[in-house]
């Protein structure tokens, strides 16, 4: 059994959100920082991310267990709640406690969305 409760959890994600948004914010721009939770419409966990005109969610993850299909199914569903650009995920590399050394996920699509500043070509992919 891990040694981590629910609290010790909770409290670990809620430190590794703000450590990501400060980063950010220093190196980006300084109005990025944490989303106030919205229940079923959740936006994602940090705000103020932009690319080419769009938005940008994040889903920050503190865990033990890397589940990058759970945790890529639950940023798509943000990210169609922020009709944003694109999703990512940024999950802890364990042993690194520096904000700017930890991991960042996304699908090709999100990629190609990022790079091109639309998602027309993922919907046509769709049709």
């Amino acid at each position: 059994m891990s040694g981590r409760t629910r609290a010790s959890a909770k409290k670990a994600g809620s430190s590794f959100e703000r450590s990501t948004a400060d980063y950010l914010a220093a190196v980006v721009d300084d109005r990025i920082d944490r989303r106030v939770k919205n229940g079923a419409k959740d936006r994602g966990d940090i705000g103020g991310i932009r690319h080419m005109g769009g938005r940008v969610v994040l889903e920050c993850k503190n865990a033990v267990r890397i589940n990058l299909a759970g945790w890529a199914a639950e940023t798509e569903i943000e990210r169609g709640n922020d009709d944003a650009l694109a999703g990512a995920i940024v999950h802890k590399r364990h042993g690194k406690g520096d904000p700017a050394d930890q991991w960042v996920t996304m699908t090709l699509a999100d990629f190609a969305a990022l790079l091109t500043g639309n998602r027309n070509h993922i919907d046509q992919e769709d049709a």
